[in-house]
């Protein structure tokens, strides 16, 4: 006799919803368009791996938009009242000013069975949104000019002046430089460090003479760094890095001994977005096992469910942090007022 649970009944249902909208019958009647807001970082493993997928799996035609997280939270606000976004791929303190605005659908079993498989640490706000992949930050770092980067302490360093990039703290990624120079300005551990922001701006101020510059695009910084003209890029990640570094690039990706960065990539249904049962079938497709293995392995991240042993190897003996993000959001517009006009002077 076959024995269902409430999981099985749930997987069995939306693998038939999921084929009930590839039907020719439905997509005639529905749009088969699904616009994504995503990371431009993530550009290579979305064109590569889930454009396709999705197509095959769920008959969706997926349109991509690859850009900032800051900036697809401010395509959701501004069409609020006129959503053209289904999906959006970001980052947590974005979620929560996300989820301030009232501009997500709860991400529900029922419509997402394959959500019950996530680490609990994945689901968050009650499922306003989920972390589907998750990098991890150090310092980037050209191979032709070090053998690695021991300690965070190696960007303030005299003999870098002018050899090292920063992001902009209007990039999730920026925050982890920040709170380095918490932890070094402050001298006191994570947990207590990042709410020193007074202590970091002074360490920060400290840095500028070996900064060539700071980014806001991603790509251009680290290509500078495989080309040679800087020796490292700050705060950078495991799904950028490594990849390059496997197809042979000259640069890998350091884990000081002050510790290393849980990059948290997110994904959340828009609330009122066109095609919400489609937008539902994809996010249950990114959450799944086939997407998380390949997009783990791709990007070398750490998957979120937890049936997927794939993806980066996380480094040892080393502290791997998370940062109150809730104090990030309520924060970060004053931080990078001060931040731009600190790299101005």
């Amino acid at each position: 006799m076959t024995t269902f649970t409430r999981r099985s009944l749930l997987k069995t249902s939306a693998l038939a919803a999921a084929g009930t909208l590839a039907t020719p019958a439905l997509l005639r009647a529905q749009s088969t368009e699904l616009v994504i807001g995503c990371a431009g970082s993530h550009t290579a493993w979305m064109e590569a791996i889930v454009i396709p997928h999705m197509k095959a799996a769920i008959g969706a035609d997926i349109l991509f938009e690859g850009t900032k997280s800051s900036v697809n939270l401010e395509k959701m606000a501004s069409n609020k009242d006129a959503p053209y976004l289904s999906v959006v791929q970001m980052d947590d303190p974005v979620m929560i000013q996300a989820v301030e605005a009232d501009l997500l659908t709860p991400i529900s079993e029922e419509a997402v069975p394959n959500r019950a498989d996530l680490r609990p640490d994945a689901v968050h706000m009650e499922g306003m949104w989920c972390n589907y992949v998750q990098p991890w930050a150090g310092v980037a770092y050209n191979t032709d000019f070090a053998d690695g980067v021991p300690s965070w302490e190696a960007l303030w360093a005299p003999e870098a002046a002018g050899q090292v990039i920063i992001p902009s703290l209007q990039n999730t990624e920026g925050m982890w430089t920040l709170f380095v120079a918490a932890m070094l300005g402050s001298g006191k551990p994570f947990s207590e460090a990042q709410y020193e922001i007074d202590a970091a701006f002074a360490k920060l101020e400290e840095l500028k003479p070996n900064l060539l510059s700071v980014y806001s695009t991603m790509s251009q910084a680290f290509n500078l760094l495989e080309q040679g003209e800087i020796s490292m890029l700050a705060g950078n990640f495991s799904s950028y890095t490594l990849p390059r570094k496997a197809e042979g690039v000259p640069v890998d990706l350091a884990a000081p001994k002050e510790g290393i960065f849980a990059m948290p990539s997110g994904i959340c249904l828009v609330k009122g977005g066109p095609n919400p049962e489609l937008a539902a079938a994809y996010v249950n497709e990114m959450l799944g096992a086939k997407m998380q293995a390949e997009i783990a392995d791709f990007a070398s991240s750490v998957p979120a469910n937890t049936t997927v042993t794939a993806g980066a190897v996380i480094p040892e003996g080393v502290q791997i942090y998370s940062p109150d993000w809730a104090f990030v959001a309520a924060n970060r517009r004053d931080w990078i007022e001060r931040f731009d006009k600190l790299m101005a002077l």
